[in-house]
């Protein structure tokens, strides 16, 4: 497939012009903005995470890029990710089943663990069935997949659900299959899982030098030969953020970043954040931070090294204001990803 360049947000609660943080209302709506402008300006993919914690105002992406597919008219429009352990495969099938006739083929899922753990005593799951959960969801969304790509009924019978039967999905897809990928932050055991369903492979790279994930690749490619899969596109994730000059980017930023990694720091144990650990990062890891030229430049050397298909920037950041999302997102599209094309081509 041809180089996709995206952009993901997990809705993350900014601050209004007076430093305040605004109502979750206002930025579910603000979001819809975003995904609007990723649209006019030329971005691939505009991906939309879950998340059920007062720090993040979209707990229900689906319904947003549904919002996105009736007001866009040629960008992706995907969930970055689904937590699907604590959801349901049928219904995941549905609502993105229902995404892509609205937006006329547009839709994509990205299926994976998530990074927070509150959806699973909120729908009433058990932490302990943990893996156990995810590795028999995903195994049932792959096959109601194919299935339904196939138009044939799914019989299936597991240990976390009672067993389908002859079971069909509606609205079926525009697109057969319906676009999917797995989101990995650094198993090779998920990679190879991914590999084994024949699904696309994403990966979340959020901190160090983006080229060690290189083997990952490289195991993804000899999993789909041994199994006889064809080859299948490769992603990346990685957070960033683009203004003007690297100065005014990484100035911007760093409150915003600090004040997300220190909130999620002491839940975790993480030691407060610092500007070093901003810059060694943006100069060395995975943050994509700074000019147009910069950010491209990171980008193109990225996907070069890892020779991957697709790359979404995760240009939110805790509190980082709407008015400074939108200008990313405009120098983003209008920018970097010409740049990114011309020093690849």
């Amino acid at each position: 497939m041809d180089l996709q360049l995206g952009l993901d947000t997990f809705g993350d609660v900014t601050v209004g012009p007076d430093g305040t943080l605004l109502p979750h209302a206002q930025v579910v709506r603000d979001v819809v903005a975003q995904g609007r402008l990723a649209d006019e300006v030329g971005v691939d993919a505009f991906g939309i995470g879950e998340h059920h914690r007062d720090d993040y105002a979209i707990s229900a992406p689906d319904v947003v890029l549904a919002a996105l597919a009736t007001t866009t008219e040629r960008i992706l429009l995907g969930s970055a990710v689904t937590v699907l352990s604590s959801d349901d495969p049928v219904r995941v099938m549905e609502r993105f089943g229902t995404i892509d006739a609205l937006s006329g083929g547009r839709a994509e899922v990205t299926l994976g663990r998530g990074s927070f753990t509150e959806s699973f005593p909120l729908f009433g799951f058990d932490l302990g069935d943990y893996e156990a959960l995810f590795s028999e969801k995903l195994d049932l969304f792959a096959r109601l997949r194919l299935a339904t790509a196939q138009g044939q009924p799914l019989s299936w019978e597991g240990t976390t659900r009672r067993p389908l039967v002859d079971a069909r999905v509606w609205p079926q897809p525009e697109q057969q299959p319906l676009r999917s990928w797995v989101a990995v932050g650094g198993s090779p055991e998920s990679v190879v899982r991914a590999a084994r369903y024949g699904l696309p492979l994403m990966l979340a790279i959020i901190g160090g030098e983006p080229a060690r994930f290189a083997p990952y690749v490289d195991l993804y490619a000899r999993a789909l030969d041994e199994l006889g899969q064809p080859r299948l596109p490769v992603g990346v994730h990685s957070p960033g953020f683009v203004a003007r000059t690297d100065a005014e980017a990484r100035e911007r930023l760093f409150p915003h970043f600090k004040a997300n990694r220190d909130r999620i720091g002491r839940e975790r144990g993480w030691p407060p954040a610092t500007r070093a650990q901003l810059d060694s990062e943006a100069d060395h890891g995975a943050l994509f931070v700074g000019s147009p030229e910069t950010v491209a430049r990171k980008i193109a050397a990225t996907v070069q090294a890892l020779g991957i298909d697709r790359f979404d920037l995760k240009y939110s950041h805790g509190p980082l204001p709407h008015e400074h999302l939108m200008e990313c997102i405009e120098l983003y599209g209008t920018q970097v990803v010409p740049m990114v094309r011309d020093l690849l081509s």
